[in-house]
């Protein structure tokens, strides 16, 4: 307790007035600080949106990528609703440590709210929440219908993400670390959400594919034979590919060391220093990992040597969700060897669904689910001591490597760990499975073949997203004749004619 903190303690009449005056307005500064804090890392976090926006509208077809940017601006727009409405009271209503709740069951429509600790809290669960549902975006692109992607949202967000919020961040969740009697005396360390977020997202992305179906000839010709060799569509702008990229890796700072949830003292401002460090190297790690690897396999296989911007992106990707988790508990070292599994796990998880014929336009299940549940084990095996005691104050169990360094070998960590996996997995399968098979039987979930062919761009929204129309071909000859008129004879270059020609056969 500081000197201030003596002055004005319980005997406020007798202490100095100025004291505990200087006192009222530095506890007012660090909150301040505080919430500040918070609402530029969720700020980073809501601004991930366009990352995924970039990312998607890259990976896509030109022909539907006005449809893929509306269903990630519908993201954001149902998340909020669903959240604001239900999905926080299920997360976090009526949470207190001394029990154990399956759903949160207070705060609806942000009742009672006063506080700006209050409503920044709600804002910065908010950026997450719409980052869960974004994922399944980029998955069922080119072929989902308008509809079904609005209530999937708002019903992921607005029950079965808090769910799991729930159960692994409220202080009366049964997995979670925080409660006064965790599950095997530590709980589910998940410190940023590669399991309550990425999982989550990722698990239902992976249901929602397989319900789906593949795109229209990515892994069967027009009379339902399987293709020897599985059609690529390739990304129509490796640009705005890479522009998603970066911008996703720059709000991964907001999502990581953002989940301190303070910085105004020195132990929150360590452990968001560590996470801004394992965040980076473990990013860097996967996105070499995946390229060079990519290339050797290809290597090995053709006796040529490319690499992969896409092999890459995805490999930094799912470095920063499988870090996701254990940001704040491991040292940089093992950052880097999670960042390097993750780009394995990416490459083997993604080869496994062309083989099982899971379509999944960007690849975000091997992203965000495969390394979701990698980067949850990662912590139950490199969960170091000081770093557990720095942001849980728990050292009694660690991660299974160093227990085993210890000579003890206790796996109560990675016990945890494991489960909250299985919870996950589940919880998501029971309740998103029945969901989009009746979307798919009423016929909500899948667009006309007809429209598949198309594109949703012109047959949902009103044309295309791109006008690539050019001149017309008579209005370039009569600009060609009036400059004649002026100068004398004037050739119309052959690249301005082809131009004009190509337009009007389009035309």
């Amino acid at each position: 307790m500081s000197y201030l903190e003596t002055a004005c303690g319980d005997t406020i009449a007798d202490a100095d007035a100025g004291t505990c005056e200087l006192l009222e307005t530095v506890n007012g500064v660090v909150d301040g600080v505080d919430v500040f804090f918070l609402i530029f890392s969720a700020a980073l976090v809501f601004f991930m949106q366009a990352g995924f926006a970039m990312l998607c509208a890259g990976s896509v077809r030109q022909k539907n990528v006005k449809n893929i940017m509306l269903k990630n601006l519908l993201d954001a727009c149902g998340g909020a609703l669903g959240f604001w409405t239900v999905g926080y009271a299920f997360a976090y209503g009526g949470s207190t440590s001394d029990k154990k709740t399956f759903i949160g069951n207070e705060a609806f429509f942000l009742k009672d709210f006063s506080s700006g600790g209050d409503y920044v809290g709600w804002f910065f669960q908010f950026a997450f929440a719409a980052t869960a549902a974004t994922i399944v975006a980029g998955t069922v692109a080119e072929r989902c219908k308008m509809a079904a992607y609005l209530c999937y949202s708002v019903f992921l967000t607005g029950f079965v993400y808090p769910v799991v919020v729930h159960a692994i961040w409220a202080s009366d969740g049964f997995l979670t670390a925080f409660n006064d009697d965790p599950m095997n005396g530590v709980g589910v360390v998940d410190f940023a959400g590669s399991g309550v977020v990425h999982m989550t997202g990722g698990a239902t992305a992976l249901i929602a594919a397989i319900i789906l179906g593949p795109r229209k000839g990515r892994f069967y010709d027009e009379d339902g034979n399987p293709l020897e060799t599985p059609a690529e569509f390739p990304a129509h702008s490796v640009a705005l590919q890479i522009l998603g990229t970066f911008i996703l890796w720059f709000g991964w700072y907001g999502f990581n060391p953002g989940s301190a949830l303070a910085i105004a003292n020195s132990g929150s401002a360590a452990v968001a220093a560590l996470c801004a460090v394992t965040t980076t190297v473990a990013a860097a790690a996967g996105c070499v990992t995946a390229m060079f690897t990519d290339s050797m396999l290809e290597a090995m296989k053709t006796g040529e040597v490319s690499y992969d911007l896409t092999m890459a992106m995805n490999g930094a990707l799912g470095g920063l969700v499988a870090i996701t988790a254990g940001c704040s508990v491991v040292t940089p070292w093992a950052a880097v060897i999670i960042g390097i599994i993750g780009g394995w796990v990416y490459i083997g998880f993604s080869k496994l669904l062309i083989a099982l014929k899971i379509d999944d336009a960007v690849d975000a299940i091997p992203v965000h689910f495969a390394n979701g549940m990698w980067g949850v084990i990662a912590v139950g095996l490199f969960a170091e001591s000081d770093r557990m005691d720095l942001a849980y104050s728990n050292t009694t169990h660690l991660g299974w490597f160093y227990s085993w360094g210890n000579g003890s070998g206790d796996a109560n960590l990675l016990a945890c760990q494991i489960c909250s996996i299985l919870f996950i997995i589940g919880w998501v399968a029971v309740l998103m499975t029945p969901f989009f098979m009746i979307l798919k039987a009423a016929g909500l979930f899948r667009v006309d073949p007809l429209e598949e062919e198309v594109g949703l761009d012109i047959s949902h929204h009103r044309g295309a997203a791109y006008d690539l129309s050019g001149a017309k071909k008579e209005d370039v000859e009569e600009l060609m004749e009036v400059r004649a008129s002026r100068h004398g004879k004037v050739e119309v270059p052959a690249e301005v004619a082809d131009a004009a020609a190509s337009a009007e056969d389009t035309a």
